[in-house]
């Protein structure tokens, strides 16, 4: 991976309570490490001698956005110009569900148009990244 042509970001749904906001990063960001081992760095040791698991290696922008940005991102992502970038969704019916199992259970019965996204993270080729968010702003 060149991470510097590569670019990361997570775009939430601004309307969101907090809580349900960091809830819905933490949950990417977990899906992202397994997915993307690579870049996340080694463990570090501070002057105490106190190790410190590894971060990620590069920023990760949390954009805002509304609940139909995200859809209209998330169905553009499914285009083939788009099939080669790394994307994470995390919606209404995830969040609901108390188990796994559970959500994939409901998954199964649902299509594209019943899922209410509260955000995506995004990874891949920086022009591309750009293209689909770059107009957007941080999550404050």
């Amino acid at each position: 991976m060149n991470l510097q042509n590569e670019k990361c970001v997570m775009v939430i749904n601004e309307n969101l309570p907090v809580g349900i906001i960091a809830n819905t990063a933490a949950i990417m960001g977990i899906t992202l490490g397994k997915k993307m081992p690579e870049v996340v760095g080694e463990n570090v040791t501070d002057q105490n001698g106190n190790e410190h698991l590894g971060i990620i290696k590069f920023p990760v922008p949390v954009l805002k956005a509304t609940p139909e940005n995200i859809k209209n991102i998330r169905e553009k992502l499914y285009h083939p110009d788009f099939t080669d970038l790394t994307v994470v969704d995390f919606s209404d019916l995830a969040q609901e569900c108390k188990t796994y199992n559970e959500y994939i259970e409901k998954i199964e019965n649902k299509t594209e148009k019943d899922l209410q996204y509260f955000g995506l993270a995004i990874c891949g080729e920086k022009k591309k990244i750009n293209k689909l968010t770059g107009s957007m702003s941080l999550l404050r």
